[in-house]
């Protein structure tokens, strides 16, 4: 007995010194890849946009936001795919989607067909615009698609709140951040995950095996 008392000991002192090794330093330690990841991800080939253009009704509020108020979905996907400030690149959304509005009514109103040349030719400018920048996200994140320049600016002019849905989907999935694709996931967590977290981490001795021979 006295033996396997001094064994336990022996262990124990194993088991502490081990975990005070393993636990200590700030208690979390965080291997953040988003370089490498970043790198790995636009080198790599199949990137491809999350669903298709007429699947906007997979995030409702994405697709909520994209028909009440496109110009701030607009803006929001520009600042997350780094191609300027989601107010500026919003607000020249909106500019031009009122210019295509107030022609419209000029038109209605006076039926000058003058207003309804300028209406189309906003809307075509206005689709025109936002169907560059799909173009420039695909080419900037690899985003693989046979898709060519003018597809990209008929879909914004026949159905821009989809082509919309489409592209915030990608960019929030794939936790794109300052133009920076971090894909769906980029950090490893090692050690203790603060107090609660060190049983995740705890030592198992290993099981003690009895020397003494048993009893006839």
């Amino acid at each position: 007995m006295g033996d396997l008392e001094k064994q336990e000991t022996v262990l124990k002192k194993v088991e502490e010194e081990e975990k005070e090794r393993f636990l200590e330093g700030n208690g979390k330690s965080v291997v953040d890849f988003d370089v490498l990841c970043s790198t790995v991800a636009l080198q790599t080939q199949g990137k491809m946009w999350e669903g298709e253009v007429l699947d906007c009704l997979d995030d409702r509020r994405i697709a909520l936001e994209s028909l009440c108020c496109p110009c701030y979905r607009f803006g929001k996907n520009m600042r997350r795919a780094g191609f300027g400030p989601c107010s500026l690149q919003g607000t020249l959304h909106l500019i031009l989607a009122v210019l295509v509005i107030l022609n419209c009514i000029a038109f209605i109103v006076t039926k000058k067909h003058c207003f309804i040349y300028l209406a189309v030719a906003f809307t075509i400018s206005l689709g025109t615009y936002l169907g560059y920048f799909r173009t420039q996200m695909k080419k900037k994140f690899n985003i693989r698609g046979n898709d060519s320049s003018l597809d990209d600016c008929i879909y914004h002019l026949i159905c821009p709140c989809c082509a919309l849905c489409q592209e915030s989907r990608t960019l929030e999935m794939n936790n794109v951040q300052d133009g920076t694709w971090h894909g769906r996931g980029d950090t490893i967590y090692i050690g203790s995950l603060g107090e609660g977290g060190k049983s995740i981490f705890e030592l198992q001795p290993p099981p003690i095996v009895s020397i003494k021979s048993p009893d006839p």
